[in-house]
């Protein structure tokens, strides 16, 4: 079955310096989602695969996400249906052979999950037949989203990561930070690792590396993401010598639960789909006002509008309501929605549920082919990090998820067809640290992380003009000035790696956003408040910027 290490650390010399003892994998997985678990299921049983986990196995995006995954799978749906539902939300900008090669595909993906255990909801059809029950969320035409009542990622990465015993192949490495990629000449060779138990870097070689690290909207204020939405993927592929594209698209959910005893919680996007309204603290509707689709419009027209009422009003909220369906049809559809809610004293099935809009998806990411080729040979990315051109400026609901099993199936099955012509790379140079000491001011990490986060939100949300932008641009210069310092002087750990990835991410974000002369999707620029006449690809290259 799979195994789990903690710890590869020895000491060498009479000074006790921490040293790592190299170790060779076929394949390293930074990332322990539906993406990087989807690749290493899919990887050949002979090949030594590692996977390297933040924390625990289970903590990542996958685990929280509640909506589900859409497929093309009712005879009243239509492979076109999807595709064009996909472009529609995408403004323009998607990529239409990626978002065919994703949505043909959306069937065997859910047939696979379904074969290693997924327990999607079913429900009995008029005809007598035990099917899958598909609910409709904002921006679908028809009914495609399979589910697992309103936990759907709980029950896909539970799934997942149950295979992962059959795989004795597969090697888990819990509480791991990546440090940068390894590279020979212009292939990637491995990674840098930290591990946060011992707080020594430990030395991996991989004749294949793939990043399945996630998004970065931790650098913003208010965000559904857990804790390590840091962008990691997204700064190491960076500073590796690959490309970035379109990192100024950042979806921001229109409603999470806004309570003061709770840091985020996700209000899934099904609620409005199977009949939940938007309503102002006054009780009145006001989506109409805003778009004909009110609220099953996609979310960044929903975000915007709530946002848009919330500065006009000066309201700390809105409200989402439910109640009007019955009690027993809310607590079956949302049961975790309902039971988090009533332990904060909000009984949905009586009364509406104050939301608001946080930072959720990051559309952009590594710029990658339909296998998940980076541009460094032997680097692959997968999910959230990656820029694969199926979400344009804006991601369609759900189909994040399908993103995550279409692509990391294909990278897998391109490792699998290349990797025997790759030759095991030799040993790299172990991490020195030799001159660097610890660190005795680490409030600095925690000031400029929070204020990172704070000029983010207010310059770079939801809307944007150039002068927020530059005014972002010159601060977060200066944050990485300082805190490139500071990671040169001082030994690393967990924050210093995170807030060192974030720093770079949100540069990389601000620099994508005025290069968009324009408002588009989910990039929406008070000084450009129309769509150029050509729709174009922010593509960013290390050197060039």
């Amino acid at each position: 079955m799979a195994t789990y290490d903690h710890s590869f650390a020895i000491i060498l010399g009479k000074n006790e310096r921490k040293m790592n003892k190299p170790l060779a994998y076929d394949v390293l997985i930074i990332g322990s989602g539906s993406a990087g678990l989807s690749v290493a299921l899919n990887l050949a049983k002979d090949l030594k695969v590692a996977v390297v986990c933040k924390s625990e196995i289970q903590e990542g995006s996958t685990f929280y996400a509640q909506g589900g995954i859409a497929a093309v799978l009712d005879d009243k749906d239509s492979i076109e249906s999807h595709i064009q539902d996909t472009l529609t939300a995408g403004a323009g900008l998607c990529h239409e052979d990626a978002v065919r090669f994703t949505v043909t595909n959306s069937a065997q993906a859910i047939k696979w999950l379904l074969d290693i255990g997924v327990s999607f909801d079913k429900r009995i059809s008029a005809s007598g037949k035990n099917e899958l029950h598909l609910t409709r969320e904002g921006g679908h035409a028809e009914r495609r989203i399979a589910h697992a009542a309103d936990a759907t990622g709980k029950a896909v990465s539970e799934a997942l990561i149950e295979q992962l015993g059959k795989h004795d192949n597969i090697h888990i490495m819990p509480q791991r930070v990546a440090v940068d990629i390894i590279r020979n000449r212009e292939r990637c060779t491995g990674c840098y690792l930290l591990n946060t138990e011992t707080n020594v870097v430990e030395t991996i070689n991989a004749k294949m590396v793939v990043l399945a690290t996630g998004g970065a909207s931790k650098a913003y204020l208010f965000t559904s993401n857990p804790d390590g939405a840091t962008g990691d993927g997204i700064a190491l592929a960076w500073r590796a010598g690959c490309r970035v594209g379109n990192m100024e698209f950042n979806q921001f959910h229109p409603t999470t639960l806004f309570h003061p005893s709770v840091k985020s919680f996700l209000i899934t996007e099904a609620v409005r789909g199977e009949g939940g309204k938007l309503l102002l603290p006054s009780g009145e509707r006001f989506m109409h006002r805003f778009d004909e689709r009110e609220e099953l419009a996609p979310r960044d027209i929903v975000a915007r509008a709530i946002d848009h009422e919330m500065k006009r009003l000066g309201a700390d909220c809105l409200f989402l309501d439910i109640s009007h369906k019955d009690p027993e049809f809310i607590q079956s559809h949302f049961p975790t929605i309902s039971k988090r809610c009533l332990e904060l004293g909000i009984d949905i099935s009586k009364q509406p549920i104050p939301v608001v809009p946080a930072a959720h998806y990051t559309c952009g990411g590594i710029v990658v082919d339909r296998f998940g080729r980076t541009d460094l040979a032997g680097l692959y990315a997968v999910g959230e990090t990656t820029f694969t051109g199926l979400h344009g400026a804006n991601r369609l609901a759900s189909n994040s998820l399908l993103e995550c099993i279409v692509y990391g199936t294909s990278a897998a099955r391109h490792i699998n067809s290349t990797i025997g012509s790759i030759s095991q790379p030799s040993n790299a140079p172990n991490w020195d640290e030799s001159q660097v000491t610890n660190s005795d001011e680490d409030v600095v990490i925690s000031h400029n992380w929070d204020e990172l986060r704070r000029f983010m939100w207010d310059y770079v949300g939801i809307v944007r003009s150039d002068k927020r932008l530059k005014r972002a641009l010159n601060r977060v210069t200066l944050l990485r000035n300082e805190i490139g310092e500071y990671y040169s002087n001082y030994k690393i750990s967990n924050d210093l790696l995170e807030l060192r990835n974030l720093a770079l991410v949100s540069e990389l974000i601000i620099r994508c956003a005025l290069k968009r002369k324009e408002s588009r999707g989910l990039h929406s620029n008070i000084d450009y408040p129309d769509l150029a006449a050509r729709p174009k690809d922010s593509i960013l290259t290390p050197g060039s910027v």
